[in-house]
Order: C-alpha cells, then structure tokens, then sequence
C-alpha cells in the first residue's frame, strides 16, 4: 500500500506541474481504499465470521485484504499507463 501511495502521490505531482486537473486521480484512489477498508470491516464483524476461531478468521481476513492492494495497483496502473 505504500508504493501504491506514493506512485499515486507521484503521479498526481507530475499532473499538477504539467497543469492537469489531478483531483479526480486522487479522489479515486481515496474512495477505492476506504471503501476496501470499509468492506474488510464489514466482513470482521459478520456474524458468521466473528463465531470462527481466531486463526481462522485471520487466514479468511488476510486472504481476502491482499487482492485489494492488487486491485488497485492494476487499476492505477492502467488508469495512468
């Protein structure tokens, strides 16, 4: 998450000095991370999650957090390239 922030950080830079309008690259990219935020939260404290033993609902947790950086490094990527 970090090099996926600082490449959007980047990026928004260059626009910004070429004069280009970078508010939407950056509300995109802040709307995409909370809401992924917000969807991983949900999912933490469903009913059905909360019930599991703890290194179970971790792996779920952490196998479904990590396609979110993935998702939206392509997404940037193809979004700027």
């Amino acid at each position: 998450m970090a090099w996926l922030t600082f490449l959007v950080g980047m990026v928004a830079l260059w626009g910004a000095a070429e004069g280009a309008a970078v508010g939407g690259l950056l509300a995109e990219y802040a709307a995409g991370l909370a809401s992924g935020a917000a969807l991983l939260a949900a999912l933490a404290f469903a009913p059905g999650v909360r019930r599991m033993t703890p290194t179970g609902r971790r792996l779920l947790l952490t196998v479904l957090a990590c396609p979110v950086p993935l998702v939206l490094a392509v997404v940037t990527w193809l979004g700027v390239g």
